[in-house]
């Protein structure tokens, strides 16, 4: 069985190291190994993280921003040679603490597309810490800071005891804006539910998915869909292969539940040109059994997405819906 990876990321000084050396004293998080990835000559973090977890490992100064990454293919590939010659017990999970200037995407290639690590890895969760205090102004003004939400399951919201009720909700809602579908909860000095903040869970419901016009930060849109009935997974393969490596940078973030016809519905999750498994499930969360999908991108309009998904119409086999214009199908409600 693959072993978990859960990526931790967030912007500079939004408190992901404080939440690691927290949740990582949890007895859940017991044969967890941690690697971590600094700027500068001379890291720091992982000295802070290695009392409460051993397996600590600090991968090269610089960004984590190839499109492959051999520091940490190395580091992996460590890890699973020390299990295997007996020197540690069996991995429940790794956790990957990225810089606070990590584009989130290319540890996820690494992960998927190497051909061994593919094997032994899967990636689980992405979580993305952002400061109660200065996330609203991070996110207006970095662009790596709106990718780090965007290609989050899970964000946590630190430093709340230092914040007003406005100020959280406000960051609540921009957060929501970048990704609707990402599951938000609050952390002071990092104390949270552990087992809460690593359950990964679909949640892909009609409340999650919101209208662009509601939802335009800048030059990042949120673009809604659904279909009017099973859609041809060969066909959407296709259209969606194209539309990664036309315009894959910038599509931030695209998840989502599809029915290829089957008992329950196929989980797609993708971050950039990078396309998790996908994962069948045997039954539908819900009783909405249509498909909808989120995309999340940059400077890609509604229209122009609507428009290209309508010209595999009839490959597809369903009618690409918005969600403002949602048709009842196979029992589902508008």
């Amino acid at each position: 069985m693959a072993i978990p990876v859960t990526v931790v990321t967030g912007f500079l000084g939004s408190g992901k190291t404080t939440l690691l050396s927290r949740v990582l004293r949890e007895p859940e998080l017991e044969n967890t190994a941690v690697i971590v990835n600094e700027f500068g000559e001379v890291g720091l973090d992982h000295h802070l993280l290695r009392p409460v977890a051993e397996r600590t490992l600090l991968l090269g100064s610089g960004c984590v921003c190839c499109s492959e990454r051999e520091d940490l293919v190395a580091a992996l590939g460590e890890l699973l040679d020390l299990y295997q010659r007996g020197e540690i017990p069996a991995l429940d999970r790794v956790v990957i603490e990225t810089t606070g200037l990590a584009d989130p995407a290319p540890i996820l290639h690494t992960v998927f597309s190497h051909p061994v690590l593919s094997h032994h890895f899967t990636v689980d969760l992405v979580i993305t810490t952002v400061d109660a205090i200065n996330g609203a102004m991070q996110l207006e003004a970095s662009p790596e800071a709106t990718k780090q939400v965007a290609a989050s399951d899970e964000v946590v919201i630190t430093k709340t005891d230092l914040a007003g009720p406005g100020a959280k909700e406000e960051l609540k809602a921009r957060i929501r804006a970048i990704n609707p579908p990402a599951r938000i909860v609050e952390a002071s000095f990092g104390e949270l539910d552990v087992r809460e903040l690593l359950s990964p869970e679909v949640r892909v419901g009609e409340r999650d998915l919101p209208r662009l016009q509601e939802h335009d930060t800048a030059s990042t849109h949120t673009v809604s869909v659904t279909f009017d009935g099973p859609v041809d997974w060969t066909a959407f393969g296709i259209w969606l292969s194209m539309l990664l490596h036309a315009r894959g940078e910038s599509v931030l973030r695209v998840k989502g539940l599809l029915d290829t016809g089957g008992p329950g519905p196929v989980v797609l999750n993708g971050v950039q040109h990078v396309i998790h498994p996908p994962q069948h499930l045997e039954r539908w969360p819900d009783r909405d059994r249509s498909s909808r999908l989120v995309f999340i991108t940059r400077d890609i309009p509604e229209e122009s997405l609507l428009a290209s998904l309508g010209g595999f119409r009839g490959l597809l086999g369903a009618r690409v819906v918005p969600l403002g214009e949602r048709v009842s199908s196979r029992g589902g409600s508008s």
